[in-house]
């Protein structure tokens, strides 16, 4: 008999604040879900998370690559991980070249819990499809 077993599907989260980061990855843990931590783009890039992450929360305004350049590298790179990028400055010109680059949302901090999670579960169905 053969065992099909799936690895758990892991939402990579990229935030420079460290209250912000470990605060969502403690709320997406809650419901179920695995998560990585990275403090800026480079870091997430060069973790080897990469081929494993499902869903990617970047912030928008980092140190060093933005979450729309970080998003446009993976595009770059050929890979296309369903994105949803977080703001404290929510700018019409910031959500429309999120969605240009294909970010699925741009939510606001503080983030609403809900919110987050129906975005997730989009991202997962998207990420099923690929």
């Amino acid at each position: 008999m053969t065992s099909l077993v799936t690895a758990p599907q892991l939402v990579s989260i990229v935030d420079d604040d460290n209250a912000v980061r470990e605060a969502t990855s403690d709320l997406l843990e809650s419901h179920g879900y695995t998560t990585a931590v990275f403090a800026s783009a480079e870091e997430f890039l060069l973790s080897g998370q990469l081929v494993d992450t499902v869903c990617l929360v970047t912030d928008l305004r980092m140190p060093g690559a933005s979450g729309i350049e970080l998003q446009q590298r993976l595009i770059d790179g050929g890979h296309r991980i369903p994105t949803i990028v977080v703001t404290a400055h929510p700018e019409e010109a910031m959500r429309s070249a999120a969605m240009e680059v294909g970010a699925l949302a741009l939510l606001t901090k503080p983030l609403s819990e809900q919110h987050l999670l129906a975005w997730l579960e989009t991202a997962f169905v998207s990420s099923a499809r690929a």
